[in-house]
C-alpha cells in the first residue's frame, strides 16, 4: 500500500473531510504507537507500512513505562491539544485502517490493557 492509499483508507475510516485531516491523524497515532511498541513487532509493523508512516513509527523512542489504552488516548489528546473524543476517534480510524491481522495478535500481547478495544477487538483476559 502506498502512503496516499493509506491516507485515503484512514480518511474513509474516519470520515475526515480532507486528506490533510487524515494525515494529521496518521502522524499523531503512528508516532504514539511508536512510543509504545518495541522489539520484533515494531520492526515488522514498520516493514509493512509505507516509508512515510514507518518513519513516523520508528523515529520515536519507546516509553520506558507503557501506557494503557485509555492513557494512550489521553496522551494523544494532550499532544494534539484536542479533546479526548477527537483523540479516540483518530486512534480508532487509524488503527482500523492500519491493522495488520496476522501481526495484530502479537502487537496486542505486547501492549497493556485497553489497546484491543482501540483496534476494534474484544479485550480478552487470560484465564486464571
Amino acid at each position: 500500500m502506498s502512503y496516499e492509499q493509506m491516507l485515503e483508507k484512514v480518511r474513509y475510516e474516519g470520515t475526515y473531510p480532507t486528506r490533510e485531516r487524515a494525515e494529521g491523524a496518521v502522524r499523531l497515532v503512528a508516532a504514539g504507537l511508536g512510543r509504545q511498541l518495541t522489539g520484533d513487532e515494531r520492526v515488522e509493523l514498520a516493514a509493512r507500512f509505507p516509508f512515510e508512516a514507518a518513519h513516523l513509527l520508528t523515529a520515536q523512542i519507546p516509553d520506558t513505562q507503557p501506557l494503557t489504552g485509555w492513557a494512550f488516548v489521553k496522551d494523544l489528546a494532550a499532544r494534539a491539544e484536542a479533546s479526548l473524543a477527537t483523540a479516540r476517534w483518530d486512534t480508532g480510524a487509524v488503527f482500523a485502517a492500519l491493522a495488520v491481522p496476522d501481526l495484530l495478535t502479537c502487537i496486542l500481547r505486547q501492549l497493556p490493557s485497553g489497546f484491543a478495544l482501540l483496534f476494534g477487538r474484544a479485550e480478552l483476559n487470560p484465564a486464571a
